[in-house]
């Protein structure tokens, strides 16, 4: 008998949980309260309660060999680094290839997931849901959770004193569109994460002041790394994850503080984080540090107070006739469709076995895709989620006892900690290659790296010296991809592919200045030794 699966949400995280759920044979159903995919990265004009929204000029952080489907690499020539207009067209030339659209049921809102009366036995769930104000109801023999954790902005209005005096306009990033309207504005943003340097940076070029605010600062990446190639290419490889894995912790430290501050000296821009060693996710903006050297964006400390028209920060400083306060201070996220007592969310924190698997069911039927927030991209993620969450529901893996499950959550948690902090924004945050090889180990998909040197030796420097890109988890496992191992072999090809707009004649194999630098060396080699001999003659 078929399995029927409830999906809620058709970001993202719902149009792969769909493909995968239709992999492994099962039955789905997606719920979609919007009248179209794409969740967070479908750009609308006006913002929507419980939606998640995005500025107009948002561009992805990470690079579309490093974000794409396993089985399903974005066209050659779109962008590396994609604005969400041309993420969107993936998305949807994805669910077009999977025909995945007719599962999904538009305009639907989700009001309850509760157990059945026979759950214990059956792990079945009665799904509650409302379409042009009629209600129906449904039961599913699993649910996926894909609604996402950008939904409830976070606005902690009680940490600043005086805003409700304060005359200007404030508002949150949630609501944030494009700079019309705060043309020629002396602005604070509260906040230093990438939305907060986003706004910052696209506001400076039109008001006539811009100041950041930041509690702890942050280190700042570009997009662009090594010989001109994206960040994460060059800094998610299982190598470079393999020594920071077992580097002496100061030494690890030393290092990522050394590779930071090869851009800029953070410390003199005002940016070095408070706690410099903790790893969390570094800002990506290619703008802001230039935008400080032309004094566009001012930096200052944590807001103390506000007044009628001004700021007071913790250092004692004042910046006088500000006008508007923009607060980009993250997000908290719920799930009113459930009952607390199935995830229930605690100091903006949910006990999840693998951030995945409420540990208390008796019936491993329900799992939460994306709710995560990697050092990387989030789409091979979410992917191997669904992977490993539909084949639980199939009965092909096992989670482990409800005592095993807590352990692991406690001490994931603690990990989290000493390697990222406290803070709210930080709750969610995993480590990428470690995280994405644990949930392909569920399934049987992680590449064995060294049998693969035996057999395929120039495959096996690939994965390990390469990027750890999604393919790496199609090479064996259920479902394998033989499109894997070329699209591995292939991706510089693909990366390039839209920087060549322009035909240049190759560069010889001995550049002229490498020559030049050899005779110039040889010169002051000839010349000392004449120098040597002319010496020794005169004594």
């Amino acid at each position: 008998m078929e399995k029927k699966v409830a999906v809620i949400g058709a970001g993202v995280s719902g149009l792969v949980s769909l493909k995968c759920c239709v992999d492994e044979g099962l039955v789905p159903t997606c719920f979609e309260q919007t009248e179209d995919i794409g969740g967070l990265w479908r750009f609308k004009e006006n913002v929507e309660d419980g939606r998640a929204s995005i500025y107009q000029s948002v561009i992805t952080n990470t690079s579309k060999e490093m974000s794409c489907f396993s089985d399903f690499p974005m066209p050659e020539d779109f962008p590396n680094f994609l604005h969400h207009s041309k993420l969107l067209e993936y998305f949807r030339i994805f669910a077009r290839k999977f025909d995945l659209l007719k599962y999904i049921q538009f305009q639907t809102t989700v009001l309850s997931v509760k157990k059945h009366p026979d759950f214990s036995s059956s792990g079945q769930w009665e799904v509650v849901t409302e379409c042009n104000s009629k209600k129906q109801s449904a039961v599913f023999d699993a649910v996926m959770v894909c609604s996402g954790h950008h939904n409830l902005p976070h606005m902690p209005q009680e940490s600043f004193p005086g805003i409700e005096r304060f005359k200007g306009q404030y508002f949150h990033s949630h609501q944030y569109k494009h700079p019309g309207g705060l043309e020629e504005k002396r602005i604070l943003v509260i906040g230093l994460g990438n939305s907060a340097s986003d706004i910052a940076v696209e506001l400076s070029k039109k008001a006539a002041q811009v100041f950041v605010s930041t509690r702890h600062g942050s280190w700042v990446m570009g997009r662009i790394s090594e010989d001109g190639y994206p960040w994460d290419m060059v800094f998610h490889t299982r190598f470079r994850s393999m020594l920071r894995n077992v580097l002496p912790q100061m030494i690890r430290k030393w290092m990522m503080e050394q590779q930071m501050n090869q851009w800029f000296n953070h410390e003199n821009y005002g940016l070095e984080p408070q706690n410099k060693y903790l790893m969390k996710e570094p800002v990506l903006n290619d703008d802001l540090p230039s935008r400080i050297l032309y004094g566009a964006i001012k930096v200052k400390a944590t807001v103390k107070e506000l007044t009628e028209t001004s700021a007071i920060f913790e250092d004692g400083t004042v910046e006088e006739k500000i006008d508007v306060i923009v607060f980009a201070t993250g997000y908290t996220f719920s799930f009113p469709f459930l009952e607390d007592s199935l995830v229930k969310v605690e100091d903006k924190m949910v006990s999840l076995y693998k951030y995945m698997f409420p540990p208390h069911l008796e019936k491993s039927t329900l799992a939460c895709i994306g709710l995560i927030q990697p050092l990387g991209s989030i789409f091979p993620t979410v992917e191997l989620q669904a992977r490993w969450a539909t084949r639980v529901f199939k009965g092909l893996c096992t989670l482990p006892s409800e005592r095993t499950m807590m352990v692991d959550i406690i001490q994931r948690n603690e990990k989290r900690i000493d390697l990222f902090g406290k803070s709210q924004s930080q709750t969610l945050q995993t480590n990428y290659i470690d995280y994405l090889d644990e949930l392909a180990s569920e399934i049987g998909a992680k590449p064995d790296i060294l049998s693969l040197l035996l057999k395929d030796p120039k495959l096996a420097v690939k994965l390990y010296f390469g990027p750890c890109n999604s393919y790496q988890y199609r090479l064996t496992g259920p479902r394998p991809w033989q499109g894997a191992k070329s699209a591995i072999l292939t991706q510089k090809q693909r990366i390039l592919k839209p920087l060549k707009t322009r035909a240049v004649k190759a560069s010889p194999d001995f550049p002229v200045s490498f020559l030049l630098k050899t005779l110039g060396f040889l010169a002051i080699v000839v010349a000392f030794v004449f120098s040597f001999s002319g010496s020794n003659l005169s004594a």
